[in-house]
């Protein structure tokens, strides 16, 4: 169980420093299918690409920045100075189940096999250079994306997602159980709460409780968008 605000998971992401093929420096587009993400800019310079309903935007990052992109945003973090981000993500744990499609080209997408391998990140040992090739090979299909757009086509878009919908259909069958266990159950005890209130019963008061996240060990993993330190935000038995 997790009483962190809004049922929504939290970490630090260094945005990836090294340039893709076409000489931007940043993270690997993809989209989420059902959750919100947010960015908190904490120092640096950079920006976000994004691919949605109203086609592709570029929206600047600097430090005190607030930007967040609801499910079906392709996007793809660009670092132009040493760019750091909070991300809040909604939906704890959904994404961690799959709840993300990278935008490698068409014929990849809609290969089950040939995305989970090009993917996939594989042994410790020489995962930064996977990481970069899969980053590389998504910057490749988001090129052919927006430059459909911008020339009027918008028959690529959908088809990726249709075809990304496809890809993660199974895995979503689980996806339910999992936001009416936290989301969902964080926002009914905040509704049962309110309503006690409203009775004048505080009882609930009495098991107030400081909380504290555990940053993950070691050194920070490789994320989508960059080097990604996780927090584990589910409560803590031994903090009072």
């Amino acid at each position: 169980m997790s009483t962190f605000p809004g049922g929504t998971s939290l970490s630090h992401l260094d945005i990836y420093g090294d340039a893709a093929p076409d000489g931007v420096c940043g993270g690997s587009p993809h989209m989420h299918l059902v959750s919100t993400e947010a960015y908190v800019v904490v120092s640096g310079r950079g920006a976000l690409q994004t691919i949605d309903g109203d086609g592709f935007r570029e929206t600047p990052l600097s430090a005190g920045d607030i930007v967040w992109f609801t499910p079906g945003t392709i996007h793809r973090a660009v670092n132009r100075d040493d760019l750091k981000v909070v991300v809040l993500m909604s939906n704890a744990g959904l994404p961690e189940a799959g709840d993300a499609v990278m935008t490698f080209p068409a014929e990849i997408v809609a290969d089950a096999a040939a995305y989970a391998e090009a993917a996939a990140l594989g042994d410790l040992e020489g995962r930064a250079a996977r990481a970069s090739r899969r980053r590389d090979l998504a910057v490749t299909g988001f090129e052919a994306l927006r430059d459909a757009l911008l020339a009027g086509d918008p028959a690529p878009l959908e088809a990726f997602r249709t075809a990304a919908g496809a890809l993660v259909r199974d895995r979503a069958t689980g996806w339910g159980d999992l936001i009416r266990e936290r989301p969902l159950a964080q926002a009914e005890r905040s509704l049962t709460h309110a309503q006690a209130i409203a009775r004048g019963d505080v009882a609930h008061l009495s098991e107030a409780r400081v909380q504290q996240a555990v940053p993950s060990a070691g050194e920070r993993g490789f994320g989508m968008c960059g080097r990604l330190r996780t927090y584990d935000v589910t409560e803590q038995e031994n903090q009072k």
